[in-house]
């Protein structure tokens, strides 16, 4: 039989390709491959030809996998710079040490449903027990749909499928007590910079923060994007600091905060006496910016710990009620917000 190569640029196989050509999970592919007994005779078949048929090279944790354990679990994460993911992890792999687990970690340059794909591919091949999914993706796909169908899977503020469980900050939760806030302080409304809209979590916060102003009867001003980076919060707020009316602004970043800030000072407007700012995540250079942010704090080590405790608690049963569990954020009150002048 001629190997079929697998369509995905220069990528070998994976495990997950075979599953899908021999119209199984991954999971019994690893089952197959370790010599597991408990699969049945045709199905040990198939799988064996679809490995001859793509030219599936099993890598060294699948020839380890003789005791049914890798004590491995994996994380599919975005390859970024940004503090929030690097806090997230760290809470991640200090859980898994506490619990025995090492953790394999699969970086994606893109969040395109193809390069999550990719990744879990790679933890498939690893035989990992488990993974927690990392990425902020509004959408999912078949191939993500068949993975979570057969490995238990945890999503932080990914992709939601039929079979993953939940464990994620409530953002719009985040943007009302942001929003809230600002309004209590005598604003007539609240002007606001937010993330990529394709991210799950800024467009959560976009959300409570349109209705939260809509329920107390106040105009919703057009908001702006950014990128999560300083810089374009910058542009956002040259942009902002030239609309005369604009006295409060709910920002969906600290890192966005600190450039929105830049430009405010540069156009001669002051925070907080001219425009009072609130952002979201806490990082620990807010508290050192000038003047301290105003900040909804979001507890990304203790989000992580709480994955890793769903994933291990799903891994021993998979079976199991899905539970998803919602994170409440806390908003830190600094100098960065002030009664909006004239009240």
């Amino acid at each position: 039989m001629a190997k079929q190569q697998v369509k995905s640029g220069d990528r070998p196989p994976g495990m997950v390709d075979v599953a899908r050509v021999a119209g199984v999970s991954a999971q019994t592919v690893s089952r197959v491959l370790s010599g597991h007994p408990n699969v049945q005779a045709r199905t040990r078949e198939k799988v064996l030809a679809a490995v001859e048929q793509l030219g599936y090279r099993r890598n060294n944790a699948a020839r380890m996998l003789s005791s049914g354990r890798s004590r491995t679990i994996g994380v599919v994460t975005l390859r970024t710079t940004f503090y929030s993911r690097a806090a997230l992890t760290s809470g991640i792999e200090n859980a898994a040490q506490t619990a025995g687990y090492t953790v394999s970690t699969a970086t994606t340059t893109s969040l395109d449903t193809a390069a999550i794909e990719a990744a879990l591919s790679r933890l498939a091949d690893q035989d990992v027990e488990g993974v927690v999914l990392a990425v902020p993706l509004i959408h999912t796909s078949a191939r993500i749909e068949q993975f979570t169908r057969s490995t238990p899977t945890i999503s932080v503020d990914g992709p939601r499928t039929d079979t993953t469980e939940v464990v994620a900050v409530d953002q719009a939760l985040a943007a009302r007590k942001a929003t809230e806030h600002l309004l209590n302080l005598g604003h007539e409304t609240v002007w606001h910079i937010a993330g990529p809209e394709h991210w799950l979590e800024a467009a959560s916060r976009r959300d409570g923060w349109r209705a939260t102003l809509e329920e107390a009867g106040r105009p919703v001003p057009p908001p702006l994007e950014g990128d999560w980076s300083p810089a374009s919060g910058y542009r956002n707020g040259l942009l902002l600091g030239r609309v005369p009316e604009a006295s409060a602004v709910f920002v969906a970043s600290d890192e966005m905060a600190f450039g929105v800030i830049r430009a405010l000072t540069e156009l001669g407007r002051r925070v907080p006496e001219d425009v009072s700012l609130v952002s979201v995540d806490d990082i620990e250079l807010a508290a050192y910016c000038t003047p301290p942010l105003t900040t909804v704090a979001q507890p990304f080590a203790r989000t992580g710990e709480l994955a890793v405790a769903h994933l291990l608690r799903h891994i021993a049963d998979p079976a199991g009620a899905i539970a998803p569990e919602s994170v409440e954020p806390r908003l830190v009150v600094r100098a960065s917000t002030a009664p909006c002048p004239g009240t």
